[in-house]
């Protein structure tokens, strides 16, 4: 049916345009997540989807108009098909089973718009099912299903997708590879959510096997097969999201490549067999097989976390409580009136869970349940009224290999310490003796090596000083790297602010992604830690809290976070004395990017990042508000990384910290002022240096630049440091 180098040049365009509009709407959510932190907007993606769909099918309409030829008007369809589809990306991608329902609906109804396109009558089933499970193996290797709903919808909109293929493609029979494979990529352009619908786009080399087949239904099998595996095996927000190292965008590359390369073998092998029943369930069975023996079998869906909408009152909680004893008494009491209000509020629905057999997680830190079940189950909980709000509880499915640990410089030398020196802090260190002994700091963040020779020495232990409610190991760990270096600014040897405080250490983001529950886990650990297999809720010991907690993340839409998310536990940790450092984010240079949960809560102490001369950096985000409070360096930190060695990263997760040793050197300083949170933020700010310039609008520096010697000064009750002469 290919008539003219025309034609072959309409469709290698085609492939072209459709391949670069997908890539670049990928590129897309990637630059809105490094820059602002924020879930790509779905308009995005459906404006290139469309505009890819257009121009991908511009010579096939002007073909089909001036030659009236068929093969251009099978790809116009095709096109067309494809931009039907992928207007279901309007649909948020945490949403997965509302895109799956959506995807399927808009298919169906391109085949009803299609059903009067005569289809070729041959039939093979065999032979598709030969081609779409081959088609799916990489992806029974490396994925991992989503919830049984999830996965459901899936094989229902995967169903449905071949469904159209098959009513499209069906007038190019008989045809030949080239016309069927655009003809699929067209088609495949607009299934999935961007980063998944990539590897769909590997299904371009199965149009020379579906040249073989000539049957409607059979082709319909193999497209539905070929768009099963990166819709049911692949967490959208897993591949939307770049995840650091050998992760979910990686596997999915992988398969996409495998899947490629399984079509052109089917091609190949087609031209001489067409495949049997025989052939078609021996595949079956080495599916199930790679699936049970190699791939991660089971269900692995996201979950629901369900606030409750009473949530516990502490403002009569004596606050004038200061000092080691008086924190810790406040912690106590804190702890005990957030425990009762939960075992006694949430009685009535974890009942009605029991008796539906569902589990969950229960919290007290804020008053909530994370639920084993998906969207689906949304609505009853919301029209209960011991509900307050329901969001979404992302869980990070597995993987086929291990994430390889980020290691630093073979060197081992610390580094200069710019920052260091910047803030002051080797002076309070030689002028004061003061190294923040005494104290202990919090860290959630991607985990912590704990054989590091910069922190191995002053890790709290105990057995309650560590934990990890994403893979549950027993000592200090970190795959990624970014919490080790967060934690040596705080209180690294010879990296840290303050190097004698201890430390206690949470993995609140494995693999650089979390969810509402992972990040309260880390929390409800800080308020009142545990040993490890205990009760947070029967075991928790408020007395071993840490008195400062630094925390460089935030929890984005795409995680399941809205801006309230978290206000309940920062509120607790305020009347329990324990100070709260937050990284501001890097949504900068423009204003009101400090938007992200911790980040713009009153009760956490919000940081924003300066360089090397002073001045704020360009990615740190600011108000307008009282956001950022204050601000300390953040570019190019040289701190520990995992392996034993050092490294530099930029960014507000490496400013935090050191505001939180800067607190330690205070209250190691004067124990009595601990757990005065309003007096040592009013000590921080009076004593911060002003920073200047263009780049302190909307409120970019807070008070200024961190103080350290000014501040632990302060603290002492001595006065402003005089000058000499």
């Amino acid at each position: 049916m290919v008539k003219s180098w025309r034609v072959v040049g309409a469709g290698v365009w085609a492939v072209a345009i459709s391949v670069t509009a997908q890539w670049l709407a990928w590129q897309a959510g990637q630059d809105t997540v490094k820059t602002a932190g924020e879930q790509p907007g779905g308009g995005t993606a459906v404006a290139y989807g469309a505009l890819g769909a257009v121009l991908a099918a511009m010579p096939s309409v002007l073909l089909a108009v001036r030659g009236r030829d068929a093969v251009a008007r099978v790809w116009v369809w095709a096109a067309a098909g494809g931009l039907l589809l992928g207007t279901a990306r309007f649909v948020p991608i945490p949403e997965h089973e509302l895109y799956l329902s959506v995807l399927a609906v808009l298919a169906a109804l391109g085949v009803l718009i299609a059903r009067n396109r005569r289809p070729a009558e041959h039939r093979t089933v065999p032979a598709g099912i030969v081609a779409g499970v081959g088609l799916l193996l990489p992806w029974l290797w490396v994925g991992a299903l989503g919830g049984p709903v999830e996965t459901a919808l899936a094989v229902i909109a995967a169903g449905a997708v071949g469904w159209l293929a098959a009513a499209v493609l069906a007038p190019a029979y008989p045809g030949n590879g080239l016309v069927l494979g655009v003809g699929l990529v067209l088609i495949a352009a607009g299934v999935g959510q961007p980063g998944s619908n990539l590897a769909v786009l590997a299904l371009a080399p199965a149009g020379f096997a579906v040249a073989r087949m000539r049957g409607r239904v059979a082709v319909g099998v193999l497209a539905g097969f070929g768009v099963l595996g990166p819709l049911a095996f692949v967490g959208p927000e897993e591949v939307t999201v770049m995840l650091t190292g050998r992760d979910v965008p990686i596997w999915t590359a992988i398969a996409g490549v495998g899947t490629a390369a399984i079509a052109v073998t089917a091609g190949v092998l087609f031209r001489f067999m067409i495949p049997g029943r025989g052939y078609a369930a021996a595949l079956l069975l080495v599916g199930m097989v790679v699936y049970v023996g190699a791939g991660q079998p089971g269900f692995h869906g996201d979950r629901l976390f369900v606030i409750l909408a009473d949530q516990a009152n502490l403002s009569d909680i004596d606050t004038s409580r200061i000092g080691p004893s008086g924190r810790d008494a406040r912690a106590s009491e804190v702890h005990d009136r957030l425990v009762r209000q939960a075992e006694r509020t949430q009685a009535g629905l974890r009942h009605d869970l029991d008796r539906l057999g569902i589990d969950y997680t229960r919290y007290y830190l804020i008053n909530a349940l994370e639920v084993d079940a998906g969207p689906w189950l949304r609505p009853w909980l919301e029209r209960r009224a011991d509900v307050g709000r329901v969001l979404l509880s992302p869980h990070l499915r597995p993987l086929p290999l291990p994430v390889d640990t980020d290691g630093g410089p073979a060197d081992p030398v610390p580094g200069d310490g710019w920052n260091i020196t910047a803030i002051g802090a080797d002076r309070v260190w030689s002028e004061m003796g003061v190294r923040g002994a005494g104290v202990v700091i919090g860290a959630s963040d991607s985990g912590v090596d704990g054989t590091h020779p910069a922190l191995s020495a002053n890790f709290r232990g105990g057995g309650d000083s560590w934990l990890d409610p994403w893979n549950g190991t027993r000592a200090p760990v970190d795959h990624s790297g970014h919490g080790t270096h967060t934690l040596g600014s705080a209180v690294g040897g010879g990296i840290g602010v303050a190097p004698d405080a201890q430390w206690v250490g949470c993995v609140n983001m494995d693999r650089n992604l979390s969810s509402p529950a992972r990040y309260l886990d880390c929390l409800q650990f800080m308020m009142a830690p545990f040993p490890v297999g205990g009760d947070p809720v029967a075991d928790g010991r408020p007395g071993r809290g840490p008195q400062v907690l630094t925390n460089s993340w935030n929890c984005p839409a795409v995680e399941g976070c809205d801006l309230a998310t978290f206000v309940p536990a920062t509120a607790a940790f305020a009347v329990a004395g324990t100070f709260v450092v937050a990284s501001a984010g890097n949504g900068g240079p423009g204003c009101a990017t400090v938007d992200l949960p911790p980040g713009p809560y009153p009760d956490v102490v919000t940081v924003g990042a300066t360089d090397h001369v002073g001045a704020v950096a360009a990615f740190s985000s600011r108000g307008p508000g009282a956001k950022p409070d204050l601000v300390a360096p953040g570019a190019r930190i040289r701190s520990a990384l995992p392996g034993g060695g050092y490294g530099e990263m930029s960014g507000t997760s490496m400013a935090a910290p050191q505001v939180a040793g800067v607190v330690a050197l205070m209250w190691s300083a004067a124990p009595a002022l601990i757990g005065d949170l309003p007096r040592t933020r009013a000590l921080l700010n009076s004593t911060a240096t002003p920073v200047t310039g263009p780049a302190t609008d909307c409120g970019a520096a807070g008070a200024g630049l961190v103080n350290a010697p000014a501040a632990v000064r302060a603290a002492l009750g001595l006065g402003p440091e005089v000058p000499p002469g």
